[in-house]
């Protein structure tokens, strides 16, 4: 990762862009086996902008682009940022795509009321074979993006450390992503009642902060267990539906 001077977000895109292109095939959305699109936000306007053609990584580049951390992406003469500042969980760009069953991901449930670390369920044993399985190598940028930035040796990155651990108090990234957050748990809260999915599944990330990709087996696991919960409690449903219809 590039730090920079914050003229316009703390770390610089370049080298993530480069990072992504060393890990992800270059290709263009529209020529995808599956349909895809990442959302993002015009800076200039405020619009929410589907980025469903064209450069790949570029797209994932823009979409990410929190403000304040990742300099914004220029396109087409526009400045492009996260898409989670105008819809978090973009279940209409889905159902505007054509999906005929929506399940949605809201990762802002419990972001703004953290947990303690003490109160993370711990793995499941039974979760074993899930989480312990090796990824494949597409699946290491998590992983890939941790080292990197632990093997910088920049002295100036290593004054930012200590002044960071200095004292008890929110450092710059927390104040930020915090701060953007709580925006996003209340446009989340208003775009799913407006526009609610097939399935909602609400993991309990709040305690795993920013760039914490150390801890990806606990958010793994606890995406799974929530998933199963949330599917189980669809069949229950399904089920008293048809002895209801059947009596």
């Amino acid at each position: 990762m590039d730090v920079t001077f914050p003229r316009s977000g703390l770390i610089d895109g370049e080298k993530v862009t480069d990072f992504f292109r060393s890990h992800v095939q270059e290709i263009n959305i529209e020529e995808l086996p599956l349909p895809y699109c990442a959302v993002a936000t015009d800076l200039t306007t405020g619009r929410e902008l589907a980025l469903n053609e064209g450069d790949l990584i570029e797209a994932i580049r823009a979409s990410i682009s929190v403000p304040g951390i990742f300099t914004p992406v220029k396109k087409n003469g526009s400045f492009l940022i996260d898409g989670g500042l105008v819809n978090p969980v973009p279940v209409s760009v889905v159902r505007n795509m054509g999906a005929d069953y929506v399940i949605a991901v809201d990762l802002n449930h419990d972001i703004v009321d953290k947990r303690s670390a003490d109160s993370i369920a711990p793995v499941d044993s039974s979760l074993a074979s899930v989480v312990d399985q090796p990824p494949p190598p597409k699946w290491r940028i998590a992983q890939d993006l941790t080292n990197r930035l632990n093997e910088f040796s920049s002295p100036a990155l290593s004054q930012v450390r200590q002044w960071l651990h200095r004292d008890p108090v929110p450092n710059i990234f927390d104040v930020l992503t915090t701060s953007i957050n709580i925006m996003e748990v209340q446009i989340t809260a208003t775009k799913l009642a407006t526009d609610p999915p097939d399935l909602l599944i609400q993991p309990k990330l709040g305690d795993i902060r920013f760039l914490e990709f150390h801890r990806a087996e606990e958010a793994i696991a606890e995406g799974y267990r929530e998933a199963t919960t949330q599917l189980k409690e669809r069949w229950k449903g399904a089920v008293k539906s048809d002895l209801s219809k059947d009596s």
